[in-house]
């Protein structure tokens, strides 16, 4: 069910979407989660890591799409904090809707029905700000609130969707599941700007790199 990258990072393959689990220094994090009939592989994850369900504290969301946010209803009435960036926030909260004028808000405007509203406090993050270990780098572009979450005490970065893998090769995410491809273009090359390396390189499609990941991705930054 879950596959260890590194002695506090488990990665989910949940068939065509990933999603993580993390030991952040005594605090179990979940980055992204899955869609809305991922929930019980989720919860069944999070026990064969060694744990239960009450010891998950947060849920890190690299933004809002059906494939990401989809299984968040499976926690409900547990004791966590759930993080996403400002600009998609409202998407998860229910409070505003994905616009029309976008071809890619445009699906995720049709798929909303598929999404529940989660019962758990829902925080904002902007770039710069930290997450226990995390620092939130703003990536815009595949949404407007796209975020990744790279932890230098981990060597890990989380990536969602910016990239993706497939077959060994990195890509930048595609005009058809983007807002807006100038704009992955330039976050990658930013966050490659600015992070400090990292081994695990964990994307939200493809399968993740346990070694020399901030290398990979900077040969595909310097290649966009």
């Amino acid at each position: 069910m879950v596959t260890p990258l590194s002695d506090d990072v488990w990665w989910y393959d949940l068939s065509g979407v990933n999603a993580y689990l993390v030991d952040d220094a005594g605090t179990l994090t979940l980055v992204d989660a899955g869609m809305p009939w991922h929930g019980n592989a989720l919860v069944a994850g999070v026990r064969e890591a060694g744990f239960e369900l009450r010891d998950l504290d947060r849920v890190l969301l690299t933004h809002y799409d059906l494939d990401h946010v989809g299984g968040l209803s499976a926690f409900d009435g547990v004791d966590l904090t759930i993080y996403v960036g400002v600009a998609d926030a409202p998407y998860v909260t229910g409070t505003d809707k994905p616009p029309l004028t976008n071809h890619k808000g445009t699906l995720q405007r049709l798929t909303r029905r598929l999404v529940s509203t989660p019962s758990n406090p829902v925080e904002s993050v902007a770039d710069g700000d930290t997450v226990g270990s995390f620092t939130v780098y703003h990536t815009p572009g595949h949404t407007p609130g796209h975020v990744c979450y790279v932890s230098e005490a981990l060597s890990t970065a989380f990536l969602g969707d910016l990239l993706r893998e497939n077959r060994g090769v990195l890509s930048a995410s595609p005009w058809l599941r983007s807002y807006d491809t100038g704009a992955v273009t330039r976050s990658l090359r930013e966050l490659m700007d600015r992070v400090p390396p990292f081994e695990v390189a964990a994307m939200g499609h493809g399968v993740p790199f346990k070694k020399g990941g901030s290398g990979r991705v900077a040969e595909l930054a310097a290649t966009v």
